[in-house]
């Protein structure tokens, strides 16, 4: 199904012409349960991976011993969205309770060392027929996105990502089965199968970015639109720049990236090309800040619970993972920025 972005709030290139200079295409994902096939586009695959070709594994050394079963996130997942349908009042019974309570404990993996390879988690596998702006390298038309499943990488702490690129044609015959860790550090970096409906926005640069007088101007423009919803008793409708105007929210390819947790950071390659966003992990579709984002096929669900987090995938504090590549050449060594 299809996923319609609503036109924005505010015209907001006709009130600043100059943000003309700070457009960018992005392309967004709009991830939904359902069982994707190896040859489409999704996010936790399955995978269109050659059965030949050795599945990528995490050798950096942290403790993998201990965590969550991924079988049991997923039944816990599945037992609380079938007891809420049930009973929207009261949710789970006596008897979910007492299932919930054995899924979620914890288990430890015998003898198995800190520096043991564990198989990755498929995240995301992207075509570029089904993702405009995606820009693979010459020769490849497929990026497949993988992340070790426990923070324990980087700092601040992360999952550690994966990116392959490849020619989908030169697959053969694909791996029916992937690969998978005994245990996971979290239960938020386990996808749930999502279908993907690519659809490409225009955004603007985020606010910090901008010029100082074009910022200035925006936050006057802002305090006018404030005072105004003020009197009109209509607060909840005030638009800002940052939440609708904007950044698109939720999981994407392209576009530009917020910076709302650490500010911005002026990365780029080892080539000395600038680095670009390639994909953002999102752990929300929208949420109480960017609801003129939420697709008018979604409109009607916008207060239904975990309607805005169909991948189940959670970073840090409920924020986003965004994955920056090399706008020279995707193959070079890509960075990661948790916000």
């Amino acid at each position: 199904m299809t996923r319609t972005t609503p036109p924005r709030p505010v015209n907001v290139e006709a009130q600043f012409p100059e943000l003309s200079s700070y457009r960018r295409m992005c392309t967004r994902l709009h991830p939904r349960p359902g069982a994707p096939k190896p040859t489409e586009s999704s996010i936790s695959g399955p995978f269109l991976w050659p059965a030949h070709e050795p599945w990528p594994t995490c050798r950096e050394p942290h403790a993998r011993d201990r965590g969550r079963r991924i079988d049991d996130v997923h039944q816990e997942r599945h037992i609380l969205q079938d007891a809420w349908r049930r009973n929207p009042q009261t949710g789970p019974s006596a008897e979910d309770l007492a299932a919930l309570s054995a899924l979620e404990q914890e288990h430890r993996v015998p003898d198995l060392r800190e520096a043991d390879p564990i198989p990755l988690l498929p995240l995301a596998q992207l075509f570029a027929k089904d993702v405009p702006g995606l820009m693979p390298p010459d020769g490849c038309d497929l990026l497949q996105v993988l992340w070790c499943p426990f923070d324990a990488h980087g700092t601040p702490r992360t999952p550690d990502v994966h990116l392959r690129w490849r020619n989908s044609a030169e697959c053969g015959d694909a791996l029916e089965t992937s690969p998978a860790p005994e245990v996971v550090g979290s239960e938020g970096y386990v996808p749930e199968p999502c279908t993907v409906a690519p659809e490409q926005v225009m955004e603007h640069e985020y606010q910090e970015l901008l010029s100082e007088n074009l910022r200035y101007r925006i936050e006057e423009w802002e305090a006018q639109l404030e005072e105004e919803a003020e009197e009109s008793g209509d607060e909840e409708e005030f638009v800002t720049y940052h939440h609708d105007l904007s950044i698109a929210p939720g999981w994407k390819v392209g576009g530009y990236a917020s910076w709302a947790v650490t500010g911005p950071s002026e990365d780029v390659c080892s080539c000395g090309a600038p680095m670009r966003l390639l994909l953002a992990i999102a752990s929300h579709e929208w949420d109480g800040g960017t609801r003129s984002w939420v697709p008018l096929e979604d409109r009607d669900l916008i207060a239904t619970s975990g309607a805005n987090i169909p991948t189940r995938v959670t970073v840090g504090r409920g924020g986003s993972l965004n994955i920056f590549a090399c706008a020279a050449d995707a193959t070079h060594a890509h960075k990661l920025s948790l916000q």
